[in-house]
């Protein structure tokens, strides 16, 4: 197989070459702008003058911070709000849209199958209607027992909610435990209880599968509904994850399934879960009633770094997780129950915005291995790296990836490169997926096997929204096989000048 390598342009020195490109004269300033707060007043007056382009399908408020910040000052860490009482009006969702959601969450373990299906409907309503592009994943419940009695003794340490609360066993009484409280907190409903022998956990013996009955309601639920994540609750081995997967594949085989870690048995079989999976969901909360929490972060950067290196996206709560460049960050409680879910959102727009800014300047590098097995994945992998360096050394203002199945636009993202991966795609449930990919701004577009035509449409109609200007140059990659030659040959990477 070979990559087509070309250059769009005119009169330029082409003599110097970077991975055998010429190298481009272009500008160096890079626009930093980073005006991550905007009211929802102001944006609402912003929506109102954009352009309806209908050949382009462009989130309207990545259209408005791309007019706002220019190609370099987007955000790239995308955000999972967990939707619950406080945020379920269609008010408090379009809020939620306007302050940078990404994926909607539905934990399916509160409220009602009706209450569930109202909320995705308004999500789905709201996409329509007012062009966003906000994802639905819903949580399973999962198979859970609340009162623990696995090999109890006296003088044990019961631990709540990973520290919320601590008791010491004094005595046992059947079924009944009889403890004093060394450690005052609060006891919430559906706390979960964690038990410690010489700082040691006393591990569970419980042969509890990974479904429940609710799980697969749930679960056909969500595929009524379109939804186009489903995140799967204590998942303890890769064979759960895979059973879900070969059931959807008889369903809706576009919905993919996040595995979440949150128990010691996942971290033992960690590698073969990510590598089935869709994706991963970091339950940093959960994983403190197993796992000590100074341990918490340096398990969750484990994790983070394992998941970029097989190229699955990964989904963790704000900590520590920006700088370790996850792909998504999520408020639970902060949305679905607090009362200040605006003003949540907007700390995780502004602190991952600005954390990425001090990556760029940090040059943070990371060493990828390649994962392709046939030699097709491998030359596209080949390539996205180089077109990752290639972006960052020539200081291209865009990277434009062409796409039908989101593969090349992924593998994009798993190199982090400094501008924003724009991914022109004809499938609606390829640009569902990409809302969880870093730093990829996914947009309906109707593709063509011209390559040429792709381009120029896509630059002229950029342009003529506004986000786009003579000069800018655009680094373009492809997946998209033409008809008139053999599919051995299809992947290519350019440079595009805008003129």
């Amino acid at each position: 197989m070979a990559a087509e390598f070309a250059l769009l342009s005119s009169g330029l020195d082409l003599k110097r070459r970077v991975f055998n490109v010429p190298i481009l004269p272009l500008r160096v300033g890079v626009k930093n702008r980073l005006n991550c707060l905007v009211t929802k007043a102001v944006l609402q007056e912003q929506l109102k003058g954009l352009q309806k382009t209908k050949d382009l399908g462009f989130d309207v408020v990545k259209e408005i911070e791309l007019r706002e910040n220019g190609f370099m000052g987007m955000r790239k860490t995308k955000l999972v709000c967990t939707v619950g009482p406080a945020c379920c009006s269609s008010e408090e969702l379009e809020k939620l849209a306007l302050g940078g959601m990404n994926v909607a969450r539905l934990n399916m373990c509160h409220s009602t199958r009706d209450w569930h299906q109202d909320v995705i409907r308004k999500i789905k309503k709201l996409n329509q209607e007012k062009g966003f592009c906000v994802s639905v994943m819903i949580d399973t419940e999962g198979s859970q027992i609340h009162v623990l009695d696995h090999g109890v003794k006296e003088g044990d340490e019961l631990v709540v909610d990973g520290g919320m609360a601590t008791f010491e066993v004094i005595e046992r009484i059947g079924n009944h435990l009889r403890c004093k409280c060394t450690d005052t907190g609060l006891l919430l409903p559906r706390a979960k209880f964690s038990f410690w022998r010489d700082g040691k956990l006393v591990e569970k013996h419980h042969d509890i599968p990974t479904f429940s009955d609710k799980d697969w309601s749930d679960i056909e639920f969500g595929i009524s509904e379109g939804v186009d994540f489903i995140a799967l609750s204590f998942v303890k081995d890769a064979a759960a994850v895979k059973h879900l997967k070969d059931h959807l594949s008889t369903k809706n085989e576009f919905v993919k399934v996040l595995a979440k870690i949150e128990c010691l048995e996942s971290l033992k079989n960690l590698e073969e879960i990510v590598e089935t999976s869709d994706g991963i969901m970091v339950a940093r909360g959960d994983l403190g009633v197993e796992v000590p929490l100074e341990q918490v972060p340096t398990v969750q950067e484990e994790i983070i770094d394992l998941c970029r290196r097989l190229n699955k996206p990964v989904v963790a709560d704000v900590s520590e997780a920006v700088r370790q460049r996850a792909d998504a960050l999520m408020l639970s409680g902060e949305s679905a129950m607090g009362l200040y879910g605006q003003k949540a959102i907007s700390v995780l727009r502004m602190t991952s915005t600005r954390m990425e800014l001090w990556g760029r300047e940090e040059n943070q590098q990371c060493f990828l291995p390649q994962i392709g097995e046939s030699l097709l994945d491998q030359i596209a992998e080949q390539i996205c790296s180089c077109a990752g360096q290639m972006a960052n050394k020539l200081a291209v203002d865009a990277i434009f990836v062409y796409t039908v199945h989101g593969h090349m636009a992924s593998l994009l993202s798993r190199n982090r490169p400094n501008p924003p991966i724009f991914a022109f795609t004809n499938k609606n449930s390829t640009r569902m997926a990409l809302t969880l990919q870093w730093g990829v701004l996914p947009i309906t577009f109707d593709l063509s096997d011209d390559m040429d035509a792709n381009i120029s449409k896509t630059t002229h109609l950029m342009k003529a929204k506004g986000v786009m200007k003579q000069g800018d140059v655009i680094l373009v990659v492809s997946d998209v096989i033409p008809m008139s030659v053999t599919p051995s040959v299809y992947e290519s990477l350019q440079v595009v000048v805008i003129e």
